[in-house]
């Protein structure tokens, strides 16, 4: 195994990698059926027509030099559009957000070949460091043990759920202060 290198990806080059991007989310979700809930082409036309248009929208990726990883995020307020995606937020998450920014991590993926080698440890170490907000969030599937395991290894907590305005299953709200 060679060595993993990190870089950082405007929304631009985000949007010009999306193919490569595309093909990471499809092999992750191929060993892992039913914790990621979006064929390949919705996830793609998320990230390009949503994502990278958030606020502070952040992607790193990593690579050997063939893609194997990629995080990314942005800032969400609380009053924007991205909370209103979301039935009545939990007190405790709402408590949490009300006067601080939150930067929330959106996607993290890492080939299956590169899993278990610290290549995930590494992109979102880096990513945050970027971001210094008062509150980093991250939705996980209930089902999706692998993430849950490694959100807890970095020091993240679970503070409830959030259930989607779009009839989907609610998904688990874990922060890291």
């Amino acid at each position: 195994m060679g060595t993993v290198f990190l870089r950082r990806l405007s929304r631009w080059q985000a949007e010009s990698e999306r193919a490569g991007i595309g093909d990471l989310y499809l092999a992750a979700r191929q060993e892992a059926p039913g914790v990621f809930p979006l064929e390949r082409e919705e996830f793609v036309r998320r990230l390009v027509d949503e994502d990278t248009g958030e606020p502070e929208f952040d992607m790193m990726v990593a690579g050997d030099p063939a893609l194997v990883g990629c995080v990314y995020g942005f800032r969400v307020d609380r009053d924007g559009d991205w909370w209103r995606a979301f039935t009545d937020v939990p007190l405790t998450i709402d408590e949490l957000t009300t006067s601080r920014q939150v930067f929330v991590i959106a996607a993290l993926l890492v080939a299956p070949h590169r899993r278990r080698q610290g290549v995930a440890t590494r992109l979102q170490r880096e990513l945050l460091a970027r971001h210094r907000a008062g509150l980093h969030l991250t939705l996980l599937d209930p089902g999706n043990a692998p993430a849950r395991t490694a959100f807890q290894s970095w020091g993240w907590t679970k503070a409830g759920q959030l259930t989607p305005t779009d009839g989907t299953p609610p998904r688990e709200a874990w922060i890291a202060t």
